[in-house]
């Protein structure tokens, strides 16, 4: 026994500091593992401190909390001092010898019990005792487990942390101070009554809060509707409040409070009586009312819009504004028409604009507002703007009398109809006088309509009109619509028909002249004269595309006129901005006289060839011309594979699909009828048809690579390139459309149309470039360049050779075509029943273009 103890102390002194701090982490292992949910809920009552929670809610809420929080702290130690154990030294021994390799400790603290008698063998016992003690001098404590995931499975220990953690970061250690001055009866055992003081100005002033407790007493200046907020702590009646600044009697409160909520409505005092009270003068600040004002003249654009300018000022923004228009009867001349009762109408409120973005408090806007259509249009009427500020102060309203303009119809006609619909609004009364008016200018359509298409809308609304006033049932809804029939009629009699371009310009002139007469204002001007400039493009464009038509025989006639000028695009453009001056001057009839020159000149311009053509087309124009001719072919093949493909899936389409491809292919009448009659069967030999088709073009763009010009150029070889690209996505599709492959030839074959399409875009560089290269050669020679030109001096170019800087696409329609069919291939790709083949060429045509 006394052999053992020693070799026990024997060990200890070896691993004596290593045993210690191994106990002492089982002991904080013990301690986490059973105190874990007090500090917890410690954690959690600091967290609400550190917020000032108690500071927001009554006192005896937070001594409730108190009381839970203390209950649950308790609970807790109970549980943790029943849950911990104290490490024995010899459990802190097990744990280190475990941890190390071979248990040093026990070996070195056992005796040898078989063959004790055997020098041998307790030699060798000795030396396995020897090593082990040397392995103790090593040894080291064994790290703590802290863990208590198996004690806490959901994880609330982090909860706990986590609040601990928002009220250090927005709390303050200070405020857990503040709850050592409550009883639960509201008595301060430490410093007394105390109080606190907010005062919040209205949202809409953008002024910040005031914290009283910071303020000297003094004077405050507010702004009106503030909100003042006081809170008093400790014994109830401790502390007083007296105050004016609410606008209610000054009276004596029966029962003491503890919090007040004042609105600030007049200047007056605020005291606070009592221990550390205060009292301020506060003076209150007025919210003043909004202002508005026109600011400028009415102006109405030759379309009716109605331009009426204005401004607000407020000294915290104005929210809203609205302008009110009534018609004023005082001003009005009742005459024809309107010598009959009007029929009640409502005012217009329109409401007014205001800044997106910027300060409200003073600006400057513009109401427009297209009155044409209502039934006071071009009448006398008074104008009220008014605003609100955020208060819900009003201004006072800013009163104009104007006369509410709206469209002019210069078409006499088209006056007389608009004329007759004011009438038909102002009273149901004149409906049978508007009959009778409206049939006596119809006596001789001949003479008044140009077309027979409005003098039929015109019958029409004549004959509804007089069948409703026959049998007395013409209701408001009847009516409305008539109105709106008329106001159509009216509008197509005044602009006429636009495509044609020649009608277009002299209906431009016919209403820039019946502005002069009438007085036109500025805008109007502007206005017309913009549509002049674009009615004469669009006639010139004309005469150019109709020029290049005739060819030879249209230069033979020009060069048969004798005597001709040639004027440029700027001696045009000068001729009519001096008639727009001219106007803006108020002269007139020099202005009127200018305009019959230009309208003579417009009239009798002829478009003619350059002389140097002689109307014969260079190497480059018939290359242009054979590969748009290969470009349309190969469009009108590619329609006919992808309507095919349509067949496969879409047999019930197949009699419109045919006539479709019948109008897509230009001579090819077999094609036509098998679009018409064939059936899916019959796919093998339409896909070899195709393919034959196929392979012919590729020969043909094989022959025009060929003769293309512009050898040895940048802008030639490139377009040899595009053509060699465009045959191997030719030979590629004949591939495909062998192997009945139509969505892979569909592919192939808009690779091809792209191949195409950049070898005439360089193509046209390399004319462009040749041309260039020639007139400078004919410049240096004292010769002038043969060079095709319209009146305006502009290169007319054909094929796409463009000498001006107009685009090879020209006009409005291609791109109006162009989005039209976008349009069509997005409402086919969201079209579920028709085939997926169908829809993933859709969809890669989507991605292309």
């Amino acid at each position: 026994m006394a052999a053992t103890d020693r070799q026990a102390d024997d060990v200890l002194r070896h691993i004596r500091r290593p045993l210690l701090l191994t106990r002492l982490g089982m002991v904080a292992e013990a301690v986490v593992r059973a105190f874990w949910p007090l500090w917890s809920v410690l954690f959690v009552a600091a967290a609400l401190l550190m917020l000032g929670l108690q500071d927001s809610v009554a006192v005896e809420w937070v001594w409730g909390a108190a009381a839970v929080l203390g209950l649950a702290a308790l609970a807790t130690l109970a549980i943790g001092i029943r849950r911990f154990r104290w490490p024995s030294r010899i459990g802190a021994m097990a744990r280190m010898d475990a941890a190390m390799p071979g248990r040093p400790i026990q070996t070195a603290m056992d005796h040898q019990a078989i063959g004790a008698g055997d020098a041998a063998s307790r030699a060798v016992w000795s030396a396995h005792q020897a090593r082990m003690r040397a392995r103790l001098e090593t040894a080291s404590a064994v790290q703590p487990d802290l863990r208590a995931s198996r004690a806490d499975p959901f994880a609330l220990r982090y909860v706990a942390l986590l609040v601990l953690s928002v009220g250090l970061l927005f709390g303050s250690v200070w405020k857990m101070g503040s709850v050592t001055a409550m009883t639960p009866g509201g008595t301060s055992l430490a410093s007394g009554p105390s109080w606190e003081g907010w005062v919040e100005p209205p949202v809409y002033t953008r002024m910040p809060a005031l914290y009283l407790n910071d303020i000297a007493p003094g004077e405050i200046t507010v702004p009106e509707g503030s909100r003042v907020m006081l809170r008093f702590y400790g014994e109830v009646g401790a502390l007083q409040l007296t105050e004016d600044i609410s606008g209610a009697p000054i009276k004596q409160q029966v029962e003491a409070q503890t919090a007040y909520d004042l609105t600030v409505a007049q200047s007056g005092a605020l005291t606070i009586d009592g221990p550390g009270g205060r009292a301020w003068q506060v003076l209150m600040r007025l919210d003043d009312a909004p202002q508005v004002a026109l600011n400028g003249e009415v102006e109405a654009s030759a379309r009716g819009e109605v331009s009426l300018p204005f401004s607000a000022s407020d000294d915290h923004g104005v929210t809203r504004g609205q302008a009110r228009i009534d018609l004023s009867m005082d001003r009005l001349d009742r005459r024809h028409g309107l010598a009959a009762e009007p029929e009640p109408q409502d005012p217009i409120v329109v409401e007014l604009p205001m800044p997106i973005s910027g300060d409200r408090a003073e600006f400057e806007e513009i109401l427009i507002e297209d009155f044409s259509q209502h039934p006071w249009a071009n009448m006398p009427v008074t104008v009220t703007l008014t605003v609100e500020d955020a208060a819900g102060q009003s201004s006072e309203p800013a009163v104009e009398e104007i006369t509410l303009m709206g469209r002019r119809f210069f078409e006499p006609l088209a006056a007389a109809v608009i004329e007759q619909r004011r009438d038909l609004l102002w009273s149901r009364d004149n409906a049978a006088r508007v009959a009778q008016i409206m049939r006596a200018i119809s006596y001789q359509p001949d003479e008044v309509f140009r077309s027979s298409v409005t003098y039929l809308r015109f019958r029409t609304i004549l004959r509804r009109l007089e069948t409703f006033t026959q049998f007395g049932q013409l209701t408001l809804e009847d009516r409305d619509e008539i109105a709106q029939a008329m106001w159509d009629l009216a509008v197509i009699l005044e602009d006429g028909d636009l495509g044609d371009a020649l009608e277009r310009l002299r209906r431009a002139q016919e209403r820039l002249s019946e502005a002069m007469r009438n007085g036109a204002t500025d805008q109007e001007i502007a206005e017309l004269m913009q549509e002049l400039r674009d009615a004469t493009d669009d006639y010139m464009r004309q005469l150019s595309r109709q020029a290049q038509e005739q060819g030879e025989d249209g230069d033979q006639s020009a060069q048969q006129q004798g005597e001709t000028m040639q004027m440029s695009q700027d001696d045009l453009q000068r001729m009519m901005d001096r008639i727009q001056e001219l106007m803006e001057q108020g002269r007139m009839a020099e202005a009127q006289q200018a305009l019959d020159e230009l309208r003579q000149m417009m009239e009798n311009m002829r478009v003619t060839q350059g002389e140097g053509g002689q109307g014969q087309q260079s190497p480059g124009e018939q290359a242009m011309e054979g590969l748009a001719e290969t470009l349309r072919e190969q469009q009108g093949l590619s329609d006919q594979a992808f309507r095919d493909l349509q067949d496969r899936f879409n047999p019930g389409q197949q009699g419109q699909q045919g006539q479709q491809g019948q109008q897509g292919q230009q001579g090819q009448q077999g094609q036509g009828q098998r679009g018409q009659g064939g059936q899916p069967g019959d796919g093998d030999d339409l896909g070899q048809s195709l393919a034959n088709r196929q392979g012919a073009l590729r020969q043909e763009v094989e022959r025009q690579r060929g003769n293309l010009p512009g050898a040895g150029t940048e802008a030639g070889d490139a377009a040899r390139d595009a053509l060699d690209r465009a045959e191997d996505a030719m030979d590629g599709a004949e591939q495909a459309l062998r192997g009945d492959d139509f969505a892979e030839a569909i592919d192939r074959q808009a690779e091809a149309m792209d191949a195409l399409r950049d070898g005439m875009r360089s193509l046209g560089e390399a004319m462009a470039q040749e041309q260039q290269n020639q007139g400078q050669q004919g410049m240096a020679d004292g010769q002038q360049p043969g060079e095709r030109q319209d009146p305006l001096g502009r290169n007319a170019g054909t094929n796409g050779q463009i000498g001006s800087e107009d685009s090879i696409l020209q006009g409005e329609d291609v791109y109006r075509r162009a989005r039209e069919l976008l349009d069509e291939i997005r409402r086919r790709t969201g079209d579920g029943e028709r085939p997926d083949a169908e829809i993933e060429y859709l969809e890669r045509l989507l991605e292309r273009f």
